[in-house]
């Protein structure tokens, strides 16, 4: 397992930074009224590689390096960053976030300890995907296009993508001494498109898979023809979908991807900030129920090479299984430092950020409801009628209120508790808290997704996980293509 000092060896030998640096950047960002400062370096390099009609149709590397710093007082919080690490920007950089926020004159004197670097339980850096060749990554995209077009004359066209990613962070904070991490990421990205025999009609399929691990895991034949199989599959069964039914019927959710519902309906609405100051659908609720008896949600991000998990967050704080619902009662909220100093709790591990460029603020890492005692077959065979919906594409959320609206990219009809045909053009619409009370049954089988979740917030985008068991819910109203 690679040591995660190579994290303090980046920054220190190729940028000169040392203790002395640190103690005068932070005391300039502290030389003011400031409760609390900190100084993130990063440094990331992301190649990309996608195959389109039998060819490489693109590839690039994409190398991000810079230092955010950020200053608070209160409410208020200054932040600037710069992608050029010398005494002169960053000191620019730290006058610039304390002036936004500071109140009065009150020099502060700091001391900086030796770097702290992370264990590394949840993912391991002996191989840097980035240092693999770009022939080994075309080669698998080829074996791909060839694979998928030999299961079905109908797979007229297969677009499939590899992206790798390392990522180098160190935080250097007021509170605590400094840390550091190193944070890689993969994911390979299937598509197809099949066409009907008599040119009809054209459907697409998707499947993705990823997580926190090196290359040689997407090559493994199990997994990268797994995904290619379930792409050529959807993209068929697309082909003899019939019109939706619209209208408000009882529905049964697959396990794992459809968790994303409850990541956006529900998760964000849980976030510390929207609380803090009252926005959310869940303020005020602890202690109280909000979902049924037996409905339990949690956040961890302290899964084995799991797409949303990491040994720290970006302010440092380890991460941890935080229970946000527990049997149904609204039991906590995911934190940053800011968040907790202001409200009292404690930090979760949920401050996250896109980049140095960008601000910290409570995020979900891998949000997902626990499995109940049900078997799903039961649960579908409750349902006279209804729909079966297995996974989802888009959807829209207002976190004030909790409504959503999602599409669903694979449903069949319930018909007299059997699964009937697939259906096209299925849309759930309702509210998160609402959402929650209408859960009748939960099966026992509990699914985490592939690993292809990316979360948006605020112009910022995050890596993450979701996933749930089977879960009945009555009376969901419908959007469909057929009146």
């Amino acid at each position: 397992m690679a040591d995660p000092l190579v994290t303090k060896n980046i920054f220190q030998e190729r940028f000169g930074i040392d203790e002395t640096v640190l103690e005068k950047i932070l005391g300039t960002t502290l030389e003011r009224d400031i409760d609390y400062g900190d100084l993130y370096f990063e440094h990331t390099s992301q190649d990309s590689v996608s195959l389109e009609e039998g060819i490489v149709k693109s590839g690039d590397r994409q190398i991000s390096q810079g230092v955010g710093i950020r200053a608070q007082s209160g409410e208020r919080q200054g932040y600037a960053y710069s992608d050029e690490i010398t005494v002169s920007s960053m000191t620019l950089a730290a006058t610039a976030a304390r002036a936004i926020c500071e109140k009065a004159a009150k020099s502060k004197s700091i001391s900086v300890s030796p770097i702290r670097s992370v264990p590394t339980p949840l993912y391991s850096g002996e191989q840097l995907s980035n240092d693999i060749s770009i022939k080994q990554k075309t080669s698998l995209l080829g074996e791909i296009d060839a694979y998928a077009r030999r299961l079905d004359p109908r797979i007229v066209e297969v677009m499939a993508s590899v992206v790798t990613q390392n990522r180098n962070m160190m935080i250097f904070a007021s509170d605590e001494g400094p840390k550091s991490d190193i944070q890689p990421l993969v994911r390979l990205n299937v598509q197809v498109i099949a066409e009907a025999q008599d040119g009809s009609r054209r459907e697409v399929g998707y499947q993705g898979f990823g997580g926190r691990y090196g290359f040689d895991r997407l090559t493994e034949p199990d997994e990268w023809k797994t995904a290619t199989d379930e792409a050529v599959r959807l993209a068929l069964l697309n082909l003899e979908a019939v019109a939706c039914p619209a209208g408000t019927m009882d529905i049964v959710l697959g396990p794992g991807w459809p968790g994303v519902l409850l990541h956006e309906a529900i998760g964000h609405g849980l976030e510390g900030d929207f609380n803090r100051k009252g926005t959310s659908a869940f303020s005020d609720k602890l202690g109280q129920r909000i979902a049924s008896k037996g409905v339990t949600v949690v956040d961890d991000g302290t899964l084995f090479e799991r797409r949303g998990s990491i040994n720290i967050d970006d302010e440092g704080t380890p991460t941890q299984r935080t229970v946000l619902i527990e049997d149904g009662i609204l039991t906590g909220y995911m934190q940053d430092k800011q968040n907790s100093r202001l409200t009292g709790f404690s930090p979760t591990g949920n401050g996250r950020r896109e980049s140095y460029a960008h601000l910290p603020m409570p995020r979900m890492t891998n949000t997902f409801m626990l499995a109940g005692d049900e078997e799903p077959e039961d649960l579908i065979r409750s349902v006279q009628k209804g729909l079966y919906a297995v996974s989802f594409g888009g959807g829209q959320v207002d976190i004030t209120n909790g409504k959503f609206v999602f599409n669903a990219t694979e449903a069949y009809e319930i018909e007299n508790g059997v699964i009937r045909s697939p259906v096209r053009g299925a849309t759930l619409i309702g509210n998160g808290p609402d959402v929650l009370t209408r859960i009748q049954g939960i099966g026992n089988d509990l699914e985490l997704d592939k690993g292809v979740g990316t979360c948006g917030k605020d112009g910022q985008s995050v890596p993450v996980g979701v996933g749930m068991p089977t879960v009945r819910l009555n009376a969901i109203t419908v959007g469909g293509t057929e009146g």
